[in-house]
């Protein structure tokens, strides 16, 4: 198992790990790690490996290994991987993280704003979106209106952890149609927005939502009878 520290703290930038295995796809298996692995619509953290001599590996990506519980750090094209055993430091690609952050927390915004089924959804640095299902959202204009006038109060973002029994019993705090959250483990974390939102999610989000700055909706897409669409961008 790999302990995932930004479970707990999502604002750590870098940690001591040691190297424990080689994952079957070539990624390294850390006793623990501030990088998120890419899942739940969110892409998984960059950054850089740095050896007991100094020596800095380039930290492409980072994904769910091929064991329950594990997660691999992917090196750049032409990274020699360390030896299991070794020490390394793990410099996580902050400017990168802090945005998808930033995002991650605009669309539980975003969900809230719109409050019908969510089909599908992706994060990204520059532009991200939540397909919902419905058929005629309002003009864009208004979307972005309704989300910058939430993000302007400041709701304290935190987490919280409950049984996979205890959201069986509470199906509606899953959003999320198409991704159901990982089980297996006993528990689930939730993501809570003061006054505003609960829902399960594994992502990493920013502290309180003022955070997010302003957002602006791009686009709203038709994507089916009544899927539609939604494409937002940071504004800063």
């Amino acid at each position: 198992m790999t302990a995932r520290l930004y479970d707990e703290d999502a604002y750590l930038r870098e940690c001591d790990a040691t190297v424990v295995a080689i994952d079957e796809g070539g990624g390294l298996i850390l006793d623990r790690t501030i990088c998120y692995p890419t899942g739940g619509g969110q892409p998984g953290d960059a950054g850089h490996l740095v050896l007991p001599d100094g020596q800095r590996l380039t930290l492409a990506t980072t994904v769910k290994g091929t064991s329950p519980g594990t997660i691999a750090h992917v090196l750049g094209e032409g990274s020699e991987a360390p030896a299991v055993g070794t020490a390394v430091r793990v410099e996580l690609d902050w400017e990168q993280r802090h945005r998808h952050m930033r995002m991650h927390t605009a669309l539980h915004l975003l969900s809230t704003v719109l409050p019908f089924p969510v089909t599908g959804g992706k994060v990204g640095s520059e532009k991200s979106r939540l397909d919902f299902h419905l058929p005629e959202p309002p003009p864009k204009e208004e979307i972005t209106e309704a989300l910058n006038a939430l993000i302007a109060k400041d709701h304290a973002v935190s987490s919280q952890w409950i049984t996979e029994e205890e959201l069986a019993r509470s199906p509606e705090l899953v959003k999320t149609m198409s991704v159901a959250p990982p089980t297996g483990a006993g528990r689930i974390r939730l993501v809570r927005i003061e006054d505003c939102d609960l829902q399960a999610c594994g992502g990493t989000h920013v502290a309180r939502i003022a955070e997010i700055g302003e957002v602006v909706v791009r686009k709203v897409e038709n994507k089916g009878r009544q899927n539609r669409r939604v494409i937002v961008s940071l504004v800063g």
